[in-house]
């Protein structure tokens, strides 16, 4: 008879779907989803605790590597950062937010490639540069900028960092995930080389280039054409209004 396998583990997935999908705090679905799983694979409640107690200790200079960067960064966005990113951008013509985040993707995937994954990033690069870069460059072309055409392009930049990061990282020959993937392969007694899984990493990454490129060079189209629909808007409901406001004077 076949042993049978436990699937109860798996709830920790379900949870965090839908703690993110209730945008729980993402610290506390994942303490409750590591609990859940653990539970629903049968560990004592004292390996539990120890498990965690031993993950903080391990972690508990992190903060101090996160909060230190991000205190810099606090820093130059309070001078100005933001501002100056956007008048620079703003003031070369050619530029659009598609085009920039292009060269972005591209910058992104390539450090990633040889390691540096540190030089991008959401709070570091996207935030306080990519993403005011982005709206200076609509900005400059069309006008002021509604709130949710801010949102929508501050969307696509951190989307443009991740697909970057998460794309370009597999062709690095040390990534974690490679040295995993072959440990697991030898294992199961299939012998592999991390130099082939990271080379077959490379049409992946060429692939999710070209497609996220795609979107972008169509994000600048989709853009105008809202745009010009608000604008549109705008100058209808303002004819309205005018001859309301002169017949009530």
């Amino acid at each position: 008879m076949p042993n049978t396998v436990n699937l109860w583990p798996l709830i920790g997935v379900a949870i965090i779907i839908a703690g993110f999908i209730l945008r729980f705090n993402p610290m506390l679905v994942v303490i409750a989803t590591a609990i859940a799983t653990a539970f629903a694979a049968g560990f004592p409640i004292d390996k539990i605790l120890a498990t965690i107690g031993t993950g903080f200790i391990k972690t508990r200079n992190l903060p101090l590597i996160i909060l230190l960067p991000l205190a810099v960064i606090g820093l130059l966005e309070r001078h100005g950062l933001r501002q100056h990113a956007q008048n620079w951008i703003g003031s070369i013509r050619s530029a659009t937010a598609g085009r920039l985040l292009i060269v972005y993707l591209a910058a992104r995937q390539l450090t990633a490639a040889i390691g540096l994954t540190s030089l991008g990033g959401h709070p570091q690069m996207v935030r306080p540069l990519i993403a005011p870069m982005a709206e200076g460059a609509t900005e400059a072309r069309h006008g002021p900028l509604p709130e949710r055409i801010r949102h929508k392009l501050r969307a696509f930049s951190a989307a443009t960092d991740n697909v970057g990061l998460f794309f370009g990282e597999d062709i690095f020959v040390a990534f974690g995930a490679i040295v995993l993937m072959t440990t697991f392969l030898r294992e199961a007694g299939i012998e592999v080389e991390p130099l082939h899984v990271a080379l077959w990493g490379i049409p992946t990454a060429v692939c999710a280039f070209c497609i996220h490129a795609w979107r972008l060079r169509r994000l600048d189209r989709t853009l105008e054409r809202e745009l010009a629909a608000e604008n549109r808007a705008a100058a209808a409901a303002a004819a309205t209004a005018s001859p309301n406001t002169a017949r009530g004077a």
